[in-house]
C-alpha cells in the first residue's frame, strides 16, 4: 500500500510539472529509501537484506502451500545452517500467506535458539522444543510435518568421536521416525548428505541416486557417511513397515547467505583467507570434485520434496553447474575476491586423517529427479560466495 501511493504521488507529481526543487527532491529521497528498505524490514530476516530476498523469493515458489494450512510443522536441528533457514522461510511463508501453521523448532540449546533468533522465537505460532535426540521423543499436539537436520556436521568431529557421530545419527533418526508413526505425519524429510554416495565410478558423467559408491567401514572417518546410510536405509524401511511417509534429500554441500562468519568449514575458510588478503592453504592436492547447492536453493529444494516427493524415495539436492575441483574453487574465490592478494598454497600434512577430510573423488551430482518434481536451483558458485560474503556485512552490523 506504501509503494502505491509512494509511486502514485511521485507519477502525478512530476506530470504536473511541479518544479518546487526542495519539496521534490525530498519526497523523491523519501519515496526512493523507503522503497528499497522494503525488503530489509522483513522481521524473519533479522535485518539481513540478503536473506529478506531470499525469503521473498522462496515465498513466490510455485508450491502447494494450501497442504500446509492449519497444520503443524517440527524442524529438528533448528539451530543448524539448513534448520535455521527453514525456521525462518516457515515464520515467512505463514505470515505472508496466511496459512494458520505452527511452527516447532527442536534444539538441544535453548540458549543458543534465542541468541540467534531473537524476537522471532517470541511469536504466537512458533513454539521452541528442547528435547536431546538420543531419547525418546514426547511432543504435546500434533506434527503433522516434520524435517529431519540433526546431525554432527564437523568433519574433525566424524574422527574424533566417531562412535558419538554415528550414535546421534541413528538414534536421533529412529526416534524421530517413530514420532512421526506415532503422530501420523503426513510427510517427513529426512536431510541426508552427498556423501551416502561414497567413492563413486569416476567413469559416470552423471550420478544419480542410485549409483552409490564405496565407503571403507575400517576408516572412521566413514562414521558420517555410513550413517547417513543406515539412515536412509531405516527411513525406507519404517516406510516399507509401518507406512510412515518419510523421504530422503542429500544436500550438496550447502552455503550462503545465513552461513555464519564463525563458520569453519572449508569453503568459508577459503574467503575469509581472500577476504583478508591472505593466502588459500590447502591441506590436499584439491582434485577432489565438490558439489554445491545454494542454502535458499536448498530450502526450495527440501519443501519441494516436503509437499511433491514420494515416499520411500530419496532426492539429490545440488545445483549440476557448481561442480569443480576443490584447487579450481580455491582459485576462483582468490581471483575474484582478494583483489589480487592471495594465492593457492598446498601444505599437505603426512597423516591427512587428522583434518577429517573426505576421500578425494570424481563426482558429478545429477538433480533430474527432484528437477523432475518443478524444482530448479538459480544461484551459481560465484554468486554463492558474493551472497555469502554480503550476508556477513549483515551479521557485523555494518548495513542495517
Amino acid at each position: 500500500m506504501l509503494r502505491s501511493f509512494l509511486n502514485c504521488f511521485f507519477f502525478t507529481t512530476t506530470r504536473c510539472g511541479i518544479m518546487l526543487n526542495g519539496v521534490l527532491r525530498v519526497v523523491v529521497f523519501w519515496r526512493n529509501n523507503l522503497l528499497d528498505n522494503e525488503t530489509m524490514i522483513c522481521p524473519e530476516s533479522g535485518g539481513n537484506k540478503v536473506l529478506a530476498r531470499d525469503l521473498e523469493k522462496t515465498g513466490k515458489t510455485q508450491l502447494p502451500w494450501e497442504l500446509m494450512k492449519g497444520s503443524s510443522v517440527l524442524i529438528t536441528g533448528a539451530t543448524g545452517l539448513v534448520g535455521s533457514m527453514l525456521l525462518r522461510t516457515f515464520a515467512y511463508i505463514n505470515r505472508e500467506k496466511a496459512l494458520g501453521m505452527k511452527i516447532l523448532p527442536l534444539v538441544r540449546n535453548e540458549e543458543k535458539a534465542k541468541q540467534l533468533f531473537g524476537a522471532l522465537l517470541d511469536r504466537d505460532d512458533i513454539c521452541l522444543v528442547v528435547r536431546d535426540l538420543s531419547e525418546k521423543i514426547t511432543l504435546q499436539g500434533s506434527a503433522d510435518f516434520i524435517i529431519h537436520c540433526a546431525s554432527v556436521t564437523a568433519s574433525k568431529t566424524f574422527v574424533t568421536r566417531p562412535v558419538e557421530t554415528i550414535d546421534l545419527a541413528i538414534r536421533g533418526t529412529e526416534n524421530m521416525l517413530d514420532l512421526a508413526r506415532e503422530k501420523k505425519s503426513k510427510s517427513m524429510v529426512y536431510i541426508s548428505s552427498m556423501e551416502a554416495f561414497g567413492i563413486t565410478d569416476p567413469s559416470l558423467k552423471k550420478i544419480r541416486e542410485e549409483d552409490l559408491g564405496y565407503i571403507d567401514v575400517m576408516n572412521v572417518r566413514s562414521s558420517y557417511s555410513e550413517g547417513k546410510r543406515i539412515c536412509e536405509l531405516l527411513c525406507a524401511s519404517y516406510a516399507h513397515e509401518y507406512g510412515v511417509p518419510v523421504k530422503a534429500a542429500r544436500l550438496a554441500q550447502t552455503f550462503g547467505a545465513g552461513v555464519s562468519k564463525s563458520e569453519g568449514r572449508v569453503f568459508a575458510q577459503f574467503i575469509k583467507s581472500a577476504m583478508a588478503g591472505e593466502d588459500i592453504v590447502l591441506h590436499t592436492e584439491g582434485k577432489s570434485f565438490g558439489n554445491y547447492v545454494y542454502t535458499a536453493d536448498a530450502v526450495e529444494g527440501i519443501l519441494t520434496i516436503l509437499l511433491k516427493g514420494e515416499h520411500s524415495n530419496v532426492y539429490t539436492v545440488v545445483n549440476p553447474a557448481t561442480t569443480m575441483q576443490i584447487r579450481d574453487m580455491a582459485q576462483m574465490v582468490a581471483d575474484r575476491f582478494s583483489e589480487g592478494r592471495s594465492k593457492v598454497v598446498f601444505d599437505i600434512p603426512q597423516d591427512a586423517l587428522t583434518f577429517g577430510y573426505a576421500p578425494d573423488v570424481t563426482m558429478h551430482l545429477c538433480a533430474d529427479k527432484l528437477m523432475s518434481l518443478g524444482w530448479a536451483p538459480t544461484v551459481d558458485l560465484p554468486e554463492m560466495y558474493s551472497r555469502m560474503k554480503e550476508s556477513w556485512e549483515y551479521e557485523e552490523g555494518g548495513e542495517q
